[in-house]
């Protein structure tokens, strides 16, 4: 049934309503993040919105797939921002009710979304093209993220139920993006991987 599934996403039409789908989250999701973008100093724009450019690059990467071609450092990019902040955005909205916030339909609509990127990363691994070099440069980009984050306070706005333990979730964030690289690694670039052609 999986192995059905995946061989589904080749078709065009299927391609089409997922890289729309994206586009819709991705400009929303740009949207959501109007208010921190104000405060921000313009030469930490590229890096406040995560998640938004996380969606962003997988758009790039489902229109190159609609021609049957690969770009496989956006794939790299692509893949590990979206298992990355995919998870994390689950984690902090449950972690925010956990800690006593009210989660709206919001909330859920969030949880519902964010998990479907980190799916969406998963599900399309074998047909990626992703070499060692360009998951070494997408590593650095999503490292150095977390560094201007958590070093620089630029990380996304968590619940005020949570900004107390920012440490934690930086700490937290940190080790999601090593087991996001390295699920990469294992999905995605390892030579005994399952792999599919469009």
């Amino acid at each position: 049934m999986i192995n059905f599934f995946i061989h589904l996403l080749r078709e065009k039409w299927i391609l089409f309503i997922l890289l729309v789908a994206n586009l819709v989250g991705t400009i929303y999701g740009y949207w959501w993040y109007k208010e921190q973008l104000a405060i921000t100093p313009s030469h930490f724009y590229l890096f406040v919105p995560d998640s938004p450019t996380a969606s962003l690059f997988l758009v790039f990467v489902l229109a190159m797939f609609l021609f049957k071609k690969n770009w496989p450092l956006m794939e790299a990019f692509a893949a590990v921002t979206l298992i990355k902040y995919g998870i994390w955005a689950v984690v902090m909205n449950i972690a925010a009710g956990l800690a006593g916030a009210t989660l709206t339909w919001e909330n859920y609509m969030l949880i519902a979304s964010h998990g479907a990127m980190a799916i969406q990363a998963l599900i399309f691994a074998p047909y990626f093209r992703i070499k060692a070099w360009h998951l070494i440069v997408a590593s650095i980009w999503t490292l150095h993220n977390d560094i201007i984050d958590y070093v620089f306070g630029m990380h996304p706005w968590v619940s005020r139920t949570l900004i107390d333990n920012i440490a934690y979730i930086g700490y937290f964030t940190f080790w999601l993006s090593i087991f996001s690289i390295f699920l990469v690694y294992l999905f995605g670039v390892r030579k005994n991987r399952y792999k599919l052609n469009l």
